[in-house]
């Protein structure tokens, strides 16, 4: 297995400004509970969000959009035919595709099964945490709800074996995360431990993911840049006055990349 290339914060300064100037069009099928939050992330970056959910509607929009995320929080049978015409068409039309495949496990089979499903559609990148991961990989793994209770060192060789054989990006992200097609790896350290007690963080995150690979030649560096803003913009946001004020600051934090990058590099 190669060894973790540390990235820095100049590998992200140029996917922050592009993802300004070119503001792209995402296409977010996702949790319900975080739709809210992850259109705000998306604006606060740069980025035009869409929740379009409706099967009658997921494949003309997929063509019309720079990037596709499907996250599988709140998955339910009408969701789960939308997120496979989603994912088809997307393949088809040579869109990127982000994969969030929130608590994948043996107690919740259909979700599972579906994610499964969508993994033939080839996502160009995965990102999930390590429990999700090792369930992916067909490993044992111990999560609570949609936490991870596996390190992200612990899935890391089948986050590997989960890129080569779908020939894709993951991103498997907690304490720190680690990116990687199968061969190069990168890792970023830092973040708060706040950004897990905020609920929409980790799907907000994928969403991010999506608008930096829209358009990008390198999805590699691309889908780092989104793991990194998030870190840093945790670190930087105000935790003085507790969580809510945390979550208000993550969005400006956010808003200010990459200008308020050299404050702690």
């Amino acid at each position: 297995m190669s060894s973790a290339i540390v990235f820095q914060a100049a590998q992200a300064t140029p996917f922050m400004t592009r993802v300004r100037s070119q503001k792209p069009l995402i296409h977010c099928i996702t949790n319900q509970v975080v739709q809210n939050f992850t259109a705000n992330i998306l604006l606060a970056i740069g980025a035009s969000p869409a929740m379009v959910i409706a099967r009658e509607e997921v494949q003309s929009f997929v063509t019309v959009a720079n990037s596709l995320l499907i996250n599988i929080g709140t998955v339910y049978q009408a969701t789960s035919e939308s997120m496979l015409l989603a994912a088809q068409q997307a393949r088809e039309s040579n869109v990127p595709w982000v994969l969030d495949p929130v608590a994948v496990g043996t107690v919740l089979p259909f979700r599972t099964r579906i994610a499964h499903e969508l993994l033939a559609f080839r996502p160009d990148v995965i990102r999930a945490n390590a429990a999700e991961i090792l369930t992916l990989a067909g490993e044992q793994s111990s999560a609570k709800g949609t936490d991870s209770q596996d390190s992200t060192e612990a899935a890391l060789d089948s986050a590997l074996r989960l890129a080569e054989q779908y020939q894709t990006i993951v991103a498997v992200t907690g304490e720190t995360d680690y990116i990687t097609d199968g061969k190069t790896i990168y890792a970023i350290k830092g973040g708060d431990v706040a950004l897990t007690r905020v609920t929409g963080t980790g799907c907000s995150l994928s969403a991010m993911v999506a608008a930096l690979i829209a358009g990008a030649e390198d999805k590699l560096l691309a889908t780092a840049t989104a793991c990194y803003m998030m870190k840093k913009a945790a670190e930087l946001a105000n935790k003085q006055f507790g969580l809510g004020t945390f979550a208000v600051s993550l969005l400006d934090q956010l808003s200010l990349l990459p200008a308020n990058v050299s404050q702690g590099e």
